[in-house]
């Protein structure tokens, strides 16, 4: 890759993508006891950050995506795209591979 990204935000997902970065987990357990990285699971909770235009169907219409920016939502554990800018890592997954929306 000749150029790397240097802001998230200039990244646009194409058709059905949607952008998410997955939630960090907790590096203290609820007694106060931190936790060494290696001892921290991953999440599946992700936040959505962009969306794409939507997949087209046979006729050429688009299809509505299932989620929106700002969502929270549960992904896979393994799947998807991932990459990095700087030290942040995000993920690339199809809209149909999302598990399911958290409305809170």
């Amino acid at each position: 890759m000749a150029s790397a990204l240097r802001s998230i935000k200039s990244l646009a997902p194409l058709l059905d993508r949607v952008l998410v970065q997955r939630v960090k987990a907790d590096a203290k357990t609820a007694g106060g006891i931190f936790l060494p990285e290696s001892a921290q699971k991953e999440l599946n909770q992700a936040n959505v950050l962009a969306v794409g235009p939507g997949a087209l169907d046979k006729k050429g219409n688009r299809l509505p995506m299932g989620v929106s920016t700002g969502d929270k939502v549960l992904i896979p554990q393994y799947g998807g795209s991932p990459f990095k800018v700087g030290e942040e890592e995000y993920s690339l997954f199809r809209d149909s591979e999302i598990l399911a929306k958290i409305n809170e």
